[in-house]
């Protein structure tokens, strides 16, 4: 028999089906039947085997998302996360091997504190432990001298000031956002103030340090007996004192953000802004700022509990002496933990609307801070993640909304793209704007996901964009990218995937764009991110050029 170029198994059954059917008809007059016979078996097998064969290599060729089920890895590992460093403390491949398994799995809690301000920019991927030894060490000063601040304008609210400048001021994103209340009627009355009036500053004076020292010296000493370092810690600011206040040096307190230092100067640039200009707003801003971040530190949810048991342990009299210190009021009846969290957010924050006054701080960044505070023991690391995180979602607060428009926008070519007959159903009720996603996008799906399934989502999303921030997608990426083409806007695919499943459902039973909304904010722990990030790949790969 004439041998057919086909895979060994598939060799065999033919020889042994065309050797049965010789055998069937050995006997008279069968020679010419069982000639027959045998080839049109082996016609059929070989017919078989063919298709078997372009089936199979069809779907080895296909553009497989990192995240189905038979594909996706799982999380990064400790062990494998200690594997990645060399003898200097550098990532050996500057990063590509971190950046592909914590996009294809997450990463696993334990070593989420280090892995995170990586993938959120604190530190740079091709740094070294000594060059990052040195930028915590830098950026720690910075954080501490902005909580001095907010101490100082909190003691002297009734006069007006203008704040010190601050290095590095990231306001480095195009497009603008919202300042909207989300779900909460006890604010209904609060409108988050701006940057508006010019006024006197605050020097930096020997006798505005001595009042720091003097305003902070009863908060903080529930620090020392378990090494955490928050934005009290009065014997940091001492011996930063004693080093001619280097706290308050422009020079010292820039931060080392490697590769990232040159991106975020040139977004300064491209946006009129400068590093040197002093912020300017009145005292009435930030105390409106405080007001609506410490009624929203109350409001946590207590999901991430679980998640974070060092403060899960907490003594009430370490979390009251904290509460005390930042202003918070009201929290007797919340248990210590909760007091404890509630009270990082303020500092936090109340650091960050410093640091970032053209936004200050809007409803909905409470939401986006809690997890990292939950993760990160360190107050000015997770200050300094969180400043990384809002390079990119610092657009969902902004007052001219441009940046949410533009996400929305984005939401419905997506929807157009890929299902017109529920884009028409969209138009039908005036709701083709998909603002009944609104909420999704301003705190990236934390209200719609569990807990686990918002960080694993974010974790994912911080690698695509720690991806294209340091060049890595155009040049390494190989397979993968062309798998699963890293974006920035990763995201919106998934909240587009998130209408998509539900199609059937929108098409034929919901007349308004309210009830869409309604069930968009009814799907709290009903999703699967995973197969969110399948459909969304899938979405990527046929529209993101479009797009």
């Amino acid at each position: 028999m004439q041998e057919i170029f086909l895979g060994g198994d598939v060799r065999r059954r033919i020889f042994i089906f065309a050797e049965a059917a010789s055998g069937g008809g050995s006997g008279s007059g069968g020679s010419g039947i069982s000639n027959v016979g045998i080839a049109i078996a082996v016609t059929a097998m070989a017919g078989i085997a063919l298709a078997a064969t372009l089936v199979y290599s069809s779907r080895r060729g296909s553009l497989k998302s990192p995240w189905s089920r038979r594909r996706r890895k799982h999380a990064l590992l400790a062990k494998q996360w200690k594997s990645l460093f060399d003898v200097d403390g550098k990532l050996s491949d500057g990063g590509v091997k971190l950046l592909k398994k914590v996009r294809s799995g997450g990463v696993e809690p334990s070593v989420r504190p280090e892995v995170w301000p990586f993938l959120l920019g604190m530190y740079d991927l091709k740094s070294s432990r000594k060059e990052r030894d040195a930028i915590k060490a830098q950026k720690r000063r910075v954080y501490v001298d902005l909580r001095r601040q907010c101490r100082q304008i909190s003691k002297h609210g009734e006069r007006s000031f203008k704040l010190k400048e601050i290095p590095e001021n990231n306001c480095n994103e195009d497009g603008g956002d919202i300042c909207h209340v989300l779900d909460s009627p006890a604010l209904d009355e609060i409108v988050s103030a701006r940057p508006s009036l010019s006024i006197e500053g605050v020097s930096s004076s020997t006798e505005g340090h001595n009042l720091y020292l003097h305003s902070s010296r009863e908060l903080i000493e529930h620090e020392e007996d378990d090494g955490i370092v928050t934005s009290e810690n009065v014997s940091e600011a001492e011996n930063e004192s004693s080093d001619s206040d280097s706290s308050e040096d422009p020079e010292d307190t820039t931060p080392l953000l490697g590769s990232m230092e040159a991106e975020d100067s040139n977004l300064n640039e491209s946006l009129g802004m400068s590093e040197t200009s002093p912020t300017s707003y009145n005292a009435d801003d930030f105390a409106t700022w405080q007001r609506i971040i410490r009624l929203d530190a109350i409001r946590t949810n207590a999901e991430w509990i679980i998640y974070s048991p060092s403060q899960a342990n907490i003594s009430e009299v370490k979390a009251q002496r904290l509460a005390e210190s930042v202003g918070l009021k009201d929290y007797d009846h919340l248990e210590p933990c909760r007091i404890y969290h509630a009270a990082r957010l303020v500092a936090i924050l109340e650091a960050y609307a410093l640091y970032d006054s053209e936004i200050g701080y809007c409803q909905g960044m409470s939401d986006l801070l809690s997890p990292i505070i939950s993760v990160i023991v360190e107050d000015h690391i997770a200050f300094w993640c969180f400043v990384g995180f809002m390079r990119k979602a610092r657009h969902n607060f902004r007052l001219d909304e441009v940046g949410i428009r533009r996400q929305l926008n984005t939401v419905s070519k997506i929807i157009k793209g890929k299902d017109s007959h529920l884009y028409k159903h969209l138009e039908k009720l005036q709701a083709e704007d998909c603002f009944f996603v609104y909420r999704m996008v301003v705190v990236l799906f934390r209200r719609e996901l569990t807990f686990e399934q918002t960080l694993c989502l974010w974790e994912v999303m911080w690698a695509d964009q720690a991806a294209i921030r340091a060049g890595i997608a155009k040049s390494s990426w190989g397979k993968i990218r062309l798998k699963a083409p890293p974006t920035d806007d990763l995201l919106l695919y998934a909240i587009a995937a998130c209408v998509l499943q539900k199609k059937r459902l929108i098409i034929e039973k919901y007349s308004s764009m309210d009830e869409i909304m309604r069930e968009c904010n009814s799907m709290a722990g009903h999703l699967d991110v995973w197969k969110l990030l399948d459909d969304a790949h899938d979405l990527v790969m046929t529209l993101h050029e479009k797009i």
